[in-house]
C-alpha cells in the first residue's frame, strides 16, 4: 500500500490492516478493479475470445484503436456501471448478472491478482499465524522501489508515464550512509531543551493555581507543597482521591469536571470523556514527549480512559504519537512491536524540537567558498570531462536539469548542450521534439504596454527555454505567475492564434492556406507570437534556422535554388505550431515545492542571490518555506554551505556530500580552466563570483577553474 499522508492526518499506522477483513477482501477488490487498466485489458481479451470483438475481418486485421472502439461500444452496452463517469457513481457498483462481466472481474481477481491468497492471507492475520511490523518513515522502503520504479510495466493506470501517481512518491537520488529511519528525527538535545524551557516552576500561589487550571488534575512535588497549603487555606484547591488510591489535586472551579471524570458519568453537562481529554491535553503540553504509562502514573487515571483519550487528541491533531527519545528508539530496535516505546507528544512541542533539531544539524555543516562552490557546480551541470553525457538520453537529463532557464536561442545546441553531451548530435534534440518529450518556447512574457503594438521578431538573441513538455504546465505558472503574454485583438498574430485554437497543431502552410495570408506574413506573425510567448513549435529545426542566419523563405528563392536546397536548408516555421497551454491550476504551496525540486536539480544547492538570479514569480519566501518542509521530511539538508552569502541556504543530501569532499582536497585544486560562453546556466560572475558581470551573449565567453 503507498499511502500519502498531509499535515492534517494523524492516525495509527496499526489501524490500517484492520482496513480489510477477510469477508470483505473480494467485494472490496472487485470495486476496486472495475476503473483500473486490469479490467479494461482483461474486457478486451475476453471479447476477443468470445468472438464478440474480431481481431480479424475479411482476411484482414482489425486495427487496435478500433477493436478498442469496439470493446468500449460493448461495455457501455453490457455493464453500463463500468463505463459510467465515476464521478456521478454514488455507492458500490453492481456487477451484472452476464458472462462477459462475471468472467472479466474472475479473471482480473485470480489471474492479474491473487484474490484467494490475499483472503488466505487476512484469515491467518486474524488467527495471530501472521505479524505486521509498522515503520514510519519519510520516503518508501526499498521493498517498495521495485513497484514505484516499474513505470508502465507495472500497469498501475493508464494515464502517461509522467502522469503515473507513482511520480507523486519521491525516491532519492543517492543513498547516503544514513538510515532512512533517520531522516528528519528530532535529536536528543532538542528532546532535552524542550523539556527544561516547558518544565513547570510556580514561585507564587497564583502561578501554581494557573498551573492546575491547565493541568485539571496533577499530584504535588514536594517544592510545591508551601504553595499549594497557602492556595488551600484560601479554598481555591481541592484534593480528591484516584483509581490507584494516590492523591491529585485539582482547582476548585474544575469540581465538577473532576467530579464526572472520576465518576465516568456526565454532570452538569461535562462528560467523563471531555474531562479526559482536557486533562491529557494539559500533561502533554508542560512534558512532551511521554508514554502512555507516564500519563497514566502523573494523572492517576485508568489505562483504558487515557488511550481513549490519546485517540481523541490525535484525531483533532493535537496529540502526535512516535518515537523521539533515545531510549525508545533503542528500546524499540530491539523489540519493534512492544507498545509502551510510543511517545506522544503535542504538535506544538514537536514543532520545537523539530526545529532545534534542524538548527543543530545546520551547525554541523562547514561551508565553503564560492569558488568551490563554482567547482562543484561545473562537474553537477556535467560542464567537466569526467562528469559529461552521452546520447539523447543525456539530452533530455540536460534538459531536465536545466528547464526553466531562458537564455539564447542560438546558444542553446552550440554553447549549452555540447557543452555538456559528449559528441552533441542535433538528431538528439530533434528526436526528443518529435517524440512529445521536449518542448521549447518563451517562458516569460515581454513586457508590453499596448497587446496590440507589434513586438520584435525572433532571433538567434530571443530568450527561450527548453522544458520537458510534461513539466510545462507548472513550469508556466512558477515563471509568469499573474503575468499574462499580450494578446493582440487584430492583425496577422491574432488570426493565427484564432486558427491554432479552433484546429489546434498545424503547419505553416496550412496557416498560410486558412488565413489566405503570404508565407512571408505567416512566418513573421508565427514568430512574432513566438516572441510575445503565445504560440510553440514541435520542432527545434526552426530555432536552428534562425541561430545560423537563414532567413530567406523558400518563396523568395528562385525555384531552381528552391528545389536543390529544400533538404538541406529548411524554413524558419519548420515543424508544426500550436498555443502555449494555460498554466495549470496549483496550490500555491505545491508550485513552490516543484520550483524548489527544480532548482535543487538544477544547482545541487540553494539560496537567495542564486535564485534572484533567475527572477523567478515565486517570491523567495514561499520557496524558503517549502524547502523547510521538505528539510523536515528529510529530502534536503539546511545550512550554511557557501561562504559570504546572507539567508539559509538548503542542499541535496549528495550534493552536500560533494562540497565536504571538495572542501577537503581544496589544498590540492587543480589548475586547468573550462570556458563558458555568456549565455551558459553557469554564468555567475557578479552574482556568485566576484567580478563584473559577464554579458549573457554567446560571443562572450569567461574561463573557471576546474
Amino acid at each position: 500500500m503507498v499511502i500519502s499522508l498531509g499535515p492534517h492526518h494523524s492516525f495509527p499506522l496499526a489501524d490500517v490492516p484492520r482496513y480489510l477483513t477477510p469477508d470483505t477482501i473480494r467485494t472490496t477488490l472487485t470495486q476496486a478493479v472495475l476503473d483500473q487498466p486490469i479490467f479494461q485489458s482483461r474486457w478486451r481479451w475476453n471479447l476477443n475470445r468470445s468472438l464478440v470483438v474480431l481481431r480479424f475481418r475479411g482476411g484482414k486485421k482489425v486495427p487496435p484503436p478500433l477493436q478498442r472502439m469496439q470493446s468500449d461500444d460493448m461495455l457501455a452496452a453490457v455493464f453500463p456501471g463500468a463505463a459510467a463517469c465515476q464521478e456521478n457513481v454514488t455507492g458500490p457498483i453492481e456487477v451484472p448478472d452476464h458472462p462477459l462481466p462475471r468472467q472479466t472481474v474472475h479473471d482480473a481477481l485470480t489471474e492479474a491478482l491473487d484474490g484467494e491468497g490475499l483472503a488466505e492471507l487476512w484469515r491467518r492475520v486474524g488467527e495471530g499465524e501472521v505479524r505486521f511490523h509498522f515503520v514510519d518513515s519519510t520516503e518508501p522502503s526499498l521493498l517498495a522501489h521495485e513497484i514505484l520504479t516499474a513505470r508502465p510495466y507495472a500497469f498501475l493506470d493508464d494515464g502517461e508515464a509522467v502522469d503515473r501517481r507513482t511520480n507523486a512518491v519521491p525516491l532519492r537520488r543517492g543513498m547516503p550512509a544514513t538510515p532512512p529511519q533517520q531522516y528528519g528525527r528530532v535529536t536528543q538535545e532538542a528532546v532535552e531543551r524542550v523539556r527544561a524551557e516547558i518544565e513547570p516552576a510556580p514561585t507564587t500561589p497564583d502561578e501554581l493555581h494557573d498551573l492546575l487550571a491547565m493541568l485539571v488534575l496533577a499530584s504535588c512535588p514536594e517544592e510545591w507543597r508551601e504553595l499549594l497549603e497557602a492556595l488551600q487555606q484560601r479554598g481555591r484547591v481541592a484534593s480528591t482521591e484516584v483509581a490507584d488510591g494516590s492523591t491529585r489535586w485539582h482547582t476548585a472551579e474544575a469540581t465538577t469536571t473532576v467530579r464526572a471524570l472520576l465518576a465516568d458519568a456526565d454532570i452538569d453537562g461535562c462528560t467523563a470523556e471531555e474531562a479526559a481529554t482536557q486533562v491529557l491535553r494539559g500533561h502533554l503540553e508542560v512534558a512532551s514527549p511521554l508514554t502512555e504509562g507516564d500519563l497514566v502514573r502523573r494523572t492517576g487515571l485508568r489505562p483504558g480512559r487515557v488511550a481513549s483519550g490519546l485517540a481523541a487528541l490525535e484525531s483533532e491533531g493535537f496529540a502526535i504519537q512516535g518515537r523521539y527519545t533515545e531510549r525508545a528508539v533503542d528500546t524499540a530496535a530491539d523489540e519493534p512491536d512492544d507498545p509502551t516505546t510510543v511517545e506522544w507528544s503535542s504538535r506544538r512541542l514537536l514543532a520545537r524540537m523539530h526545529s532545534y533539531s534542524r538548527a543543530q544539524r545546520r551547525r554541523r555543516v562547514e561551508p565553503v567558498t564560492a569558488q568551490q562552490f563554482m567547482r562543484f557546480a561545473l562537474g553537477f551541470q556535467h560542464v567537466t570531462g569526467s562528469t559529461r553525457l552521452t546520447g539523447a538520453a543525456g539530452v533530455a537529463q540536460v534538459i531536465g536539469q536545466l528547464q526553466g532557464y531562458e537564455t539564447a536561442a542560438g546558444a542553446w545546441e552550440q554553447h549549452v548542450l555540447a557543452r555538456r553531451v559528449r559528441d552533441y548530435q542535433p538528431g538528439w534534440l530533434d528526436r526528443l521534439c518529435h517524440q512529445g518529450e521536449v518542448t521549447w518556447l518563451r517562458l516569460r512574457p515581454p513586457p508590453v504596454d499596448d497587446p496590440d503594438r507589434r513586438v520584435a521578431g525572433a532571433s538567434k538573441a530571443t530568450p527561450v527555454s527548453l522544458v520537458l513538455r510534461a513539466d510545462l504546465p507548472w513550469l508556466l505558472a512558477a515563471h509568469r505567475g499573474d503575468a499574462v503574454p499580450p494578446m493582440p485583438e487584430r492583425g496577422a498574430v491574432a488570426e493565427l492564434i484564432e486558427v491554432l485554437g479552433e484546429r489546434g497543431a498545424c503547419f505553416a502552410s496550412e496557416l498560410a492556406g486558412e488565413t489566405g495570408r503570404l508565407p512571408t506574413d505567416i512566418e513573421a506573425a508565427l514568430w512574432e507570437g513566438m516572441a510575445r510567448g503565445l504560440i510553440v513549435s514541435d520542432g527545434f529545426e526552426s530555432v536552428r534556422a534562425v541561430a545560423s542566419g537563414r532567413k530567406q523563405s523558400r518563396s523568395q528563392r528562385p525555384r531552381l535554388s528552391r528545389l536543390r536546397t529544400a533538404e538541406r536548408h529548411p524554413t524558419e516555421t519548420a515543424g508544426r505550431w500550436s498555443l502555449v497551454p494555460p498554466p495549470a491550476d496549483v496550490e500555491r504551496d505545491e508550485l513552490a515545492e516543484a520550483l524548489a525540486d527544480q532548482l535543487l536539480a538544477r544547482w545541487g544547492v540553494v539560496f537567495y542571490d542564486l535564485v534572484a538570479h533567475e527572477h523567478p514569480a515565486i517570491r523567495w519566501r514561499d520557496l524558503q518555506w517549502a524547502l523547510r518542509r521538505m528539510e523536515d521530511r528529510g529530502l534536503v539538508s539546511g545550512g550554511r554551505f557557501v561562504r559570504g552569502f546572507s539567508g539559509e541556504q538548503f542542499a541535496l543530501p549528495q550534493a552536500a556530500e560533494a562540497l565536504k569532499a571538495m572542501r577537503r582536497d581544496s589544498a590540492t585544486e587543480a589548475e586547468r580552466t573550462v570556458c563558458l560562453s555568456g549565455a551558459d546556466p553557469l554564468n555567475l560572475t557578479g552574482v556568485i563570483l566576484p567580478g563584473d558581470r559577464v554579458p549573457a551573449r554567446a560571443p562572450e565567453s569567461f574561463e573557471l577553474p576546474t
